[in-house]
């Protein structure tokens, strides 16, 4: 494929929105670097209970037609590591890549390729996931912000779920303006609310999660 052939494939009826995408990708990232102000954290902000059992191995949240599935799915592509603009970034270019390849290879209507979209984004989260499987200890060392994971001992923040007993929930903490969502349960098993502050306490050996108690705002 000439360099002619790709601008022409990337920028047919189809393609120029997975092109014009990838340009703005690129432009957030520009700024990102050079300014800083393209640091924005996407708020899951979702009434979700999260069951998770100290039985269950990993830390996942064995729930049959829940809306906690919907934290499932997301630790399962490593977003509670990675941070989500990364991410879709990768997925991005990976539908861009698949996208114009099917274009061209493929003797077809370019009307076709507006429904190969989908299904290209869908393959390419799976393989961004993979992709990115080499970064999570990086990312989780530096916790997308380059805080260090013992900096959040001491923090509190106000829980995005209902937590008690055994449940797993949401906490949302501030450092340095920028919002960060952590996985929390409750230190002694009580019931603290969605809303309500807490503060985490301890976190768990293998740092899949921190543990938290309420705090009370005089």
């Amino acid at each position: 494929m000439s360099f002619d052939e790709l601008l022409e494939v990337s920028f047919n009826p189809a393609n120029t929105i997975l092109s014009v995408l990838l340009l703005l990708s690129v432009l957030y990232w520009i700024l990102t670097i050079f300014t800083g102000i393209g640091e924005y954290d996407i708020d899951l902000d979702t009434d979700i209970d999260a069951d998770t059992s100290l039985d269950n191995p990993d830390g996942l949240i064995e729930v049959n037609q829940d809306p906690s599935s919907f934290i499932q799915f997301l630790k399962f592509l490593n977003l509670d590591i990675i941070p989500i603009t990364f991410f879709l970034t990768l997925a991005l270019l990976f539908t861009w890549l698949i996208n114009v390849n099917l274009s061209f290879y493929l003797p077809l209507p370019n009307w076709f390729f507006f429904i190969t979209i989908v299904p290209a984004f869908i393959v390419s989260v799976f393989i961004t996931k993979y992709v990115c499987l080499p970064l999570k200890p990086i990312f989780k060392e530096i916790n997308h912000k380059g805080e260090m994971a013992y900096d959040f001992l001491g923090r509190s923040g106000k829980l995005f779920t209902t937590i008690k007993e055994d449940k797993i929930g949401m906490i949302e903490i501030i450092i340095n303006k920028d919002p960060i969502k952590l996985m929390v349960k409750s230190k002694d098993g009580s019931e603290i609310k969605q809303g309500e502050n807490a503060i985490i306490v301890d976190e768990e050996p293998q740092k899949k999660y921190y543990y938290v108690e309420k705090t009370f705002e005089i």
